[in-house]
Formats: structure tokens, sequence, C-alpha cells
């Protein structure tokens, strides 16, 4: 193995050129969740020149490539990229910037696809050297409910059943080749909150002649707050935020109703049943103890990621292996959610970060993030190292 591992690193350098043009055709043409046609026909365009088979169309847009080494039977594993893109104009200083107004890969889904397309290359190159089948799922709508992992499975996308999935997100604030591992529970679950205070609206000169939707409403975010700091167990892992407010009123004006949109996210699946119905109850009861009513809309998002420990623990081993001990961190709890936690509900799975670190990008969703794509060639080797290790083993 010790001569594969030179090969594969040699190789990823030699084909790091290639895969980064395929970044930049990617980043510069995203498209929105469920709506990622082109992108996957170019995918699948570059599958068949590779000469790997392929089945399309899950979900409208999702692929599933199949490689096979020697002896296919033995074992079956899968390795997963996204491929949306996020409702955000981008900073048309970036490099590549989005030919498509109004979208952007403000996510990484661009990387992760360059990278999983550069992994097939190596897979391809040494198929002689491992055993068992690699299943490439390509997978559309990560960002929106109900999640395209969701949508996939369901539609029997994954044949045959893989025994382990590997998936990896760029990370801006890790330096480029860099890999960071945690086994265990690692993403949390989240769910969508949606509130419509509604009263009677009027003059705000003359308020007692009105339900004040927008003093209610505020009084229901604070009263919801409580959540979290009192009947929440500390030793949880829970966020409740609220990032959107419509009350079209005016200066005088007290509006017939308000908006609120929220999230909750939290890594314990009683609690988060318990909380959602105290959301619900508290802003209800709320509302109603100050004369107006509060319809509830908590729609149910993703599950929380759980990395199965021993899977991981051996991928953190072959990494450190493949790219030495100071290019693999420990990686710490997210409250970010990912559909991926479909996947880690049903099949052992590892997901993992790649830093994408660069002098001048920003966070995540937003229109100054920019990828540092010299960190494509360690994603690539690496995702390749870790499935042949395993299947090797």
């Amino acid at each position: 193995m010790t001569k594969l591992k030179t090969k594969i690193l040699a190789f990823s350098e030699q084909i790091n050129d290639e895969i980064k043009e395929i970044r930049a055709h990617l980043h510069a043409h995203p498209e929105l969740s469920f709506e990622e046609f082109e992108t996957s026909k170019f995918i699948q365009n570059y599958l068949s020149e590779l000469g790997v088979p392929y089945k399309c169309g899950f979900v409208k847009t999702g692929i599933v490539g199949k490689i096979e080494g020697k002896n296919p039977a033995k074992k079956v594993i899968a390795l997963r990229s996204d491929m949306d893109a996020l409702p955000i104009n981008e900073n048309p200083n970036n490099k590549y910037c989005s030919h498509n107004k109004g979208v952007m890969h403000a996510c990484g889904h661009d990387m992760h696809m360059a990278s999983l397309l550069g992994t097939a290359k190596i897979l391809l190159e040494f198929r002689d050297e491992w055993k068992g089948t690699i299943l490439l799922i390509f997978q559309p709508g990560e960002e929106l409910l109900p999640g395209g992992a969701k949508l996939m499975m369901e539609e029997g996308a994954l044949q045959p059943e893989p025994e382990w999935i590997l998936g990896q997100h760029v990370l801006p604030d890790m330096p480029a080749g860099t890999i960071g591992f945690r086994s265990g529970m690692y993403m949390a679950s989240g769910d969508e909150i949606y509130l419509t205070v509604k009263g009677k609206g009027g003059h705000a000169a003359m308020p007692h002649k009105c339900t004040d939707t927008i003093l209610i409403a505020s009084h229901i975010i604070i009263a919801l707050q409580q959540i979290v700091s009192r009947h929440c167990d500390a030793r949880i892992p829970t966020v409740l935020s609220f990032g959107k407010m419509i009350a079209d009123g005016a200066t005088n004006i007290i509006p017939n109703e308000v908006k609120i949109e929220g999230t909750f996210r939290t890594m314990n699946e009683e609690w988060r049943a318990k909380a959602k119905q105290l959301i619900t109850d508290i802003a209800q009861s709320t509302a109603k103890g100050m004369g107006a009513v509060c319809e509830v809309d908590i729609r149910h998002g993703y599950p929380f990621l759980v990395n199965h420990e021993d899977f991981t623990h051996e991928a953190k081993i072959n990494a450190i292996e493949l790219l030495g001990e100071e290019k693999v961190v420990n990686m710490d709890i997210r409250m970010t959610t990912e559909d991926f936690g479909f996947y880690s509900q049903k099949y052992p799975v590892t997901f993992y970060r790649f830093g994408v670190q660069s002098e001048k990008n920003g966070s995540l969703h937003t229109s100054t993030f920019e990828a540092n794509d010299d960190s494509l060639r360690t994603s690539m080797s690496t995702m390749a190292w870790l499935a042949i290790s395993y299947l090797n083993k």
C-alpha cells in the first residue's frame, strides 16, 4: 500500500489542473436546489468520457455512478457530493464569478463535485489495485427541505446498498491541505419555524383600539428564548434563533399580522420533539394572553448527523498515513445542519472537512466566500485513499 499511496499523491498532482478547470466551470454556472439540470448534464458527460457507467434522473437531476475494482461483489461503499448552489448575488471580484445572476456556489458544492470527479479518475487509474465496488453519488437539493439525500434514498438510488458512505465538506477557516474528523455526534438536526401573529391592526396613535401585533410578536420571541435557558438539559447542545420578522406597518400603522421565521437545532431527538411542542404552546399562549392569535408552522428538517465511531476512527488513521499527522485535525461539534444526516440514520457514515482557507475567502453562505482550489489535490487524493484503504483491509 505504501507504493500505491505514493502513486495516488503523484497522480493527484498530475490531474490537479484539469480538476481545477472543472471546478472553475461549475462555480461559474451554479444552479439552485432541485434545478441542477445543466450541472447534471456536465457531470454525466464527464463520467461518460471516463467510461464510468451511471444511472441518472433520481429526484430529476441526481446521478449515481459505479466503479468496480477486482472482486466487485466483495464490498460496496459510496462516496457523495452535493450539487446545488444558493440564492446569493456573488461578489463580482470573486474568482470564477457566477454567470447566473442571484445564484452562487457559496457553500463549496462546486468544490465537492470537482473533487469527487477527480476521485473517480484516481480510482479508475488504480482499479486493478483495489477490491470491491464504489458508488459515486451526485446529489441534488442539499440546501432545501426536504433534502435530496432523503429523496434519493426513497427513490432507491443507492443500489447495491453500501456498507459505508463517505462525504466531505469545505471549511474556509481551516488551512488548505488539512483534513478534519470527528467520530460520533457531529452536526445538529435543523427545523424551520414559521409563526404568524394575527390581531386587529389600526392607527398607532390609538393603540387602545388595536391589537399590538408587533409588541406581541416581540414578547413571543423573548418568551421562546426561555426554552433553551430553562427547559433544556444544559448538557444537550441546542440553538433557537430567529432571523426574520416582517411587520408591514408604518410609523403610524399597527399591522394586522406579523410574520416571524427562525430555526431550532439540537442533537437529541427526544428533546427535539419536546422543544417543538413547547415552541407551539408558548407562542400560542403568549399571543392569546395579549389578545391575539399565533399560527405555528414548524417544518421538520434534517436529522442530526452522527459519524460511525469505528469507521471514522479508521478513516482518520488512514488519512494520517497519507498526509501526515500535522495535516489531520480533530473537529468539534457543529450546530450547522446537513442532509447527509439522513444517510447517517440508515448507514455507517463518515462526514469530514477539508480546509479551503485563502487570503480573502469569506464565510460560507456569503457573497464573498472563495474556496482555495489548491485544496482539491488533497481532497480528491484523500477520498480515494480512504475508500481504497477500507476496501483493501
